[in-house]
């Protein structure tokens, strides 16, 4: 299994008690049903390595897992900093004109006014709006995500539409 093949849920924050167990921070794109995953994959060594959960637990946007094989704190200590995967086969498929934020990258961006504006080529979660970030050139435009920027997503085409407002470019 490669990265290019799975999608982030989150990262292993912390150790949890003294028998194993870690402090998961999910991702926005963790998947609701999270309780029913009996196995996921952590980046070890740039490597993707297969874990199987024995227990979970959630509070808010934390899950308490205790996985198989890691019975002590210095072992979960090892998973420390590791990013956690899941197969993008598991995740749902996207409703129409809604996307994962990991489809879009390399999709072609086209506004109604000023035409063709570049590739996208990350998606930012850190603030309250997520963004596209759209290389043009050497320049990085930021789009907000929002139903009255963003008209139309065509995956089979690997194009978004939008219509940005006046001004909106020169930032």
């Amino acid at each position: 299994m490669e990265v290019s093949d799975c999608f982030k849920i989150g990262y292993v924050q912390k150790t949890h008690g003294l028998k194993g167990e870690v402090t998961i921070a999910l991702e926005p794109g963790a998947p609701d049903d999270f309780e029913t995953i009996t196995s996921i994959f952590a980046e070890v060594k740039g490597r993707l390595i297969p874990y199987f959960i024995e227990e979970i637990s959630f509070k808010g946007d934390k899950a308490f897992v205790k996985f198989e094989d890691v019975n002590t704190s210095e072992e979960a200590t090892t998973l420390k900093g590791t990013s956690l995967y899941l197969p993008k086969s598991t995740r749902p498929k996207s409703k129409r004109g809604e996307f994962y934020n990991d489809e879009v990258i390399g999709f072609t961006v086209n506004d109604a006014t000023a035409g063709l504006l570049g590739k996208v080529s990350s998606v930012e979660n850190e603030e309250v709006n997520p963004l596209l970030i759209v290389l043009q050139g050497e320049k990085e435009i930021a789009i907000p995500i929002n139903a009255p920027f963003i008209t139309s997503v065509n995956k089979s085409t690997k194009r978004i539409e939008v219509d940005l407002p006046e001004g909106l470019l020169e930032l």
